[in-house]
């Protein structure tokens, strides 16, 4: 048995308003990200049902692991914040120093959890948007990054 997971490659100059609205609002979270060990900043951005726009950036910890990563940060605060709202999509960058667009970063396996659990509490699986200097991975479900999750129906 073979599992694919479906994406596609989406050039720049083929992003939409949407997708530029949702990376403009991932990279000021960059910038404000607190990575003085990796030097790493990854933002994140979350469109919500509502039109609303959640932002989170990584947030290092001398203490690892400690720190949390950007995906969580805005995740959590979705769910926080907006607990009856689901999530549309999310898109996530990474930039280094010099604020350079780093290649397509995918998120790390606890935060696929994460996003596997947000859409399960709403029934609503979301878009997942990696842009990286020329174009972006994009995939329509964010169940794909993570084909055999754990969820609450492990549990029962």
């Amino acid at each position: 048995m073979k599992k694919e997971i479906p994406y596609q490659r989406i050039k720049r100059a083929d992003f939409t308003s949407g997708m530029l609205e949702l990376e403009q609002a991932a990279r000021k979270a960059a910038e404000k990200a607190y990575a003085p060990y990796s030097n790493f900043k990854v933002g994140a951005a979350v469109r919500l049902a509502n039109g609303q726009i959640v932002t989170g950036s990584n947030q290092e910890n001398a203490a690892y692991p400690s720190g949390i990563c950007a995906e969580r940060t805005a995740l959590f605060y979705c769910g926080a914040q907006y607990p009856e709202v689901a999530v549309e999509e999310i898109l996530v960058l990474a930039i280094n120093n010099k604020g350079k667009l780093a290649a397509s970063a995918a998120p790390c396996g606890a935060c696929r959890q994460v996003l596997l659990e947000t859409s399960d509490r709403h029934q609503h699986p979301f878009r997942v948007i990696l842009p990286g200097e020329e174009e972006a991975i994009v995939l329509e479900d964010n169940r794909d990054l993570l084909p055999f999750g754990f969820d609450a129906s492990n549990m029962q």
